[in-house]
């Protein structure tokens, strides 16, 4: 989801380090601030606003989608060219597999429908798949320490409780409503970060919230599939994800030297620590009764494969966004590209679906995202300011 993984950056560091702490987790790689996740969102996820790609990278952090992938700056020098084709390959690559993990993970919700059970096995996945790019030295190991790693377990929570809110919203409303909440993230994020990091933002930039909230509103009104334990679930992992991508910049930030996709295996496995007990105290009494109904709907070796495939697609369009990210592209580019992401994925979700959608749910969902676009030019734009009234300072 949901990744590390995560909005409102308002210091004047670095794009990528921003992007950690905001992706996600589905909407993602997160944020400038955090992938989606929530950047991701997007680490708009991750952990961070940009695709807070931990909706990672929100984005991340508040725009989605993900929360880690800031620390790759440090891994890939500004001088060294890039290749003309990685750019609009990986962002191919991003937006395909985060559609198709939308689609398996809906399908497999709707076939076995247990949120804990599929979100803990997500992040099995993920970290899975590291453990094997590690083994085979086809991603450097990170070096981590005990310290590392109690700074991690605060960060690990939220993600957890950012992925786990979103995997049980999506089994209880349609995917493209659900990103629709999950586009409100920013306001989580502005409304957290001068309480818990001391961040004040100037009036554009709350003003840029209004048309997220009054979108959001709008699509709610005639949407079909509404229901409050799933916007309310949804809400809950906007709060996730903002609160991972902030203890990302409060607690990581001396561990620049671990690379975004390291970062999110990481979160991802920490997370287990949290989401595996839990899975096992809230769902397990029911896991056997719904595989034996998933198995005479749709067979056990269908419902096998969505399972393996959702997992392999989680962590693939997280990396995507955190690969995407590593491409020195501007805030504003990642911006346009999260945000024509979450598009696609609604569009393609309704379209899969079937989803009935009247014209006021499309009306509400379009101010919505263009919401958080303005909003992603607001941060920005602040943070040039800022950065520019430090430098004229320090003259």
């Amino acid at each position: 989801m949901q990744a590390v993984l995560v909005p409102g950056a308002a210091a004047p560091v670095s794009f990528r380090r921003k992007a950690l702490v905001g992706t996600s987790s589905y909407a993602h790689p997160p944020h400038p601030t955090l992938p989606a996740a929530s950047a991701p969102t997007a680490c708009r996820q991750g952990v961070v606003p940009r695709p807070q790609p931990l909706e990672g990278p929100s984005q991340q952090i508040g725009r989605g989608s993900c929360i880690i992938a800031s620390a790759s700056a440090a891994s890939v020098p500004a001088e060294q060219p890039k290749a003309s084709w990685k750019l609009p390959v990986y962002i191919l690559l991003w937006y395909a597999f985060n559609i198709i993990f939308n689609i398996i993970n809906k399908s497999t919700l709707n076939t076995f429908p247990c949120p804990w059970f599929i979100g803990t096995w997500q992040l099995i996945a993920s970290g899975l798949f590291m453990a094997v790019l590690w083994v085979t030295r086809l991603h450097p190991l990170p070096s981590v320490d005990a310290k590392f790693f109690a700074a991690l377990l605060p960060v690990a929570l939220f993600h957890t409780v950012g992925h786990i809110a979103a995997v049980v919203s999506f089994s209880q409303m349609a995917v493209s409503f659900a990103h629709i909440v999950k586009s409100a993230e920013p306001v989580f994020s502005v409304a957290l970060s001068g309480p818990l990091l001391g961040v004040t933002y100037p009036w554009y930039v709350w003003a840029s919230l209004l048309p997220i909230v009054a979108g959001c509103s709008l699509s709610a009104m005639k949407e079909v599939s509404f229901a409050w334990s799933g916007f309310n679930n949804a809400m809950i992992s906007n709060l996730g994800m903002v609160l991972r991508n902030i203890y990302s910049k409060k607690s990581l930030n001396d561990y620049k030297h671990i690379d975004g996709i390291n970062l999110f295996g990481l979160i991802s496995i920490a997370s287990l620590i949290y989401c595996l007990p839990a899975a096992l105290l809230l769902e397990s009494g029911s896991w056997g009764a719904a595989w034996q109904a998933a198995a005479g709907k749709a067979g056990e070796k269908a419902t096998l494969q969505l399972l393996l495939w959702g997992g392999v697609f989680y962590h693939l369009y997280n990396q995507l966004s955190y690969m995407v990210l590593d491409q020195g592209i501007s805030p504003v580019t990642f911006s346009v590209g999260n945000t024509m992401k979450r598009v696609a994925v609604v569009v393609s979700s309704v379209m899969f679906f079937r989803n009935p959608v009247s014209p006021l749910n499309w009306a509400g969902s379009l101010i919505a995202i263009a919401g958080t676009y303005l909003y992603s030019l607001a941060t920005d734009k602040y943070a040039a300011e800022k950065k520019a009234a430090a430098a004229k300072k320090a003259q």
